[in-house]
């Protein structure tokens, strides 16, 4: 089968709704959190059109079927998060296991699946793995100033949602349930995209969940709090920036559940707690304002 699609159809048919983006002029940053975040800089974006949520399982498989794209994950394995037992040292992040077998169809490894996780995003992808989804949906993956522009919805505060971290007592993400790495009530793990409102600009998930990839090269040399074991069959590479934190983000942990957030990931690694979306032209016939 091929990817192409018909004059002024998308090359995916299972795609969301992408949302047409104006560009233009942000702040883009921050000094409140972590200094990797600033300076805050007045940064402009041209226009175009972005998935409204990350990419799903559902879609991926997709893509695989159409394909037959087999990830990095799928022939070398992938960093599964293990919840650890006792008490553990948060700046050693001794809850990365580097598991054969684990991939986007077995998230924790052999025996797991996606059966019941169709609508969560998919999780176990490389840079490489998620441009080549992107190429055959017609589209890209976006800068780091296309991603946090999109991410803001067309607010300046720390979150998406406001500058309250807890708008009426709870996070409106897909975040850590408590302290990390204590397990909560509400369990841990991803969601069904689009369990929480949208932001300014309706797009959904866009902090929480998993970290998303861009192209853009990260230059600090500082790792996050948040990010994996490095995959030791990875070669060196410049690492890129993710953005928007993840489902194991917690305020006693990683605070970094808002757009300005970044950390560094080489590209040739795959963990648990990263995923995609994907950017279009702003012509893109399947694109839509709010």
């Amino acid at each position: 089968m091929s990817g192409a699609a018909s004059p002024g159809e998308p090359p995916d048919p299972g795609a969301p709704r992408r949302i047409a983006l104006p560009g233009g002029r942000f702040a883009m940053g921050s000094t409140a959190f972590y200094d990797e975040e600033g300076p805050v800089r007045q940064v402009e974006v041209g226009p175009f059109a972005v998935d409204r949520g990350p990419v799903t399982n559902a879609r991926f498989a997709r893509f695989v079927a159409d394909t037959g794209h087999v990830t990095r994950a799928e022939r070398l394995g992938a960093a599964v998060f293990v919840v650890p037992e006792g008490v553990v040292d948060l700046a050693d992040p001794s809850w990365w296991r580097l598991v054969p077998g684990a991939s986007w169809r077995a998230p924790e490894g052999p025996g797991s699946d996606v059966a019941a996780r169709a609508d969560h995003p998919v999780a176990h992808v490389d840079l490489a793995d998620a441009e080549a989804f992107a190429a055959w949906a017609g589209g890209r993956l976006p800068t780091e100033a296309e991603w946090e522009y999109a991410a803001r919805g067309g607010a300046s505060t720390a979150y998406p949602w406001g500058d309250s971290p807890r708008p009426g007592g709870r996070v409106p993400a897909v975040v850590w349930d408590g302290d990390f790495p204590v397990v909560g009530p509400g369990g841990w793990g991803t969601r069904p995209v689009g369990s929480h409102p949208a932001n300014g600009f309706g797009l959904v998930d866009v902090v929480g969940q998993v970290w998303e990839w861009t192209t853009t090269a990260y230059v600090e040399p500082a790792a996050g709090c948040c990010a994996a074991s490095r995959d030791p069959w990875a070669p060196p590479d410049p690492p890129r920036v993710l953005k928007g934190g993840s489902f194991l983000c917690a305020d006693n942990y990683c605070r970094r559940y808002r757009p300005a957030a970044r950390i560094p990931l080489t590209p040739d690694s795959a963990s648990a707690n990263v995923g995609f979306r994907c950017v279009f032209s702003p012509a893109d016939p399947a694109a839509s304002g709010n």
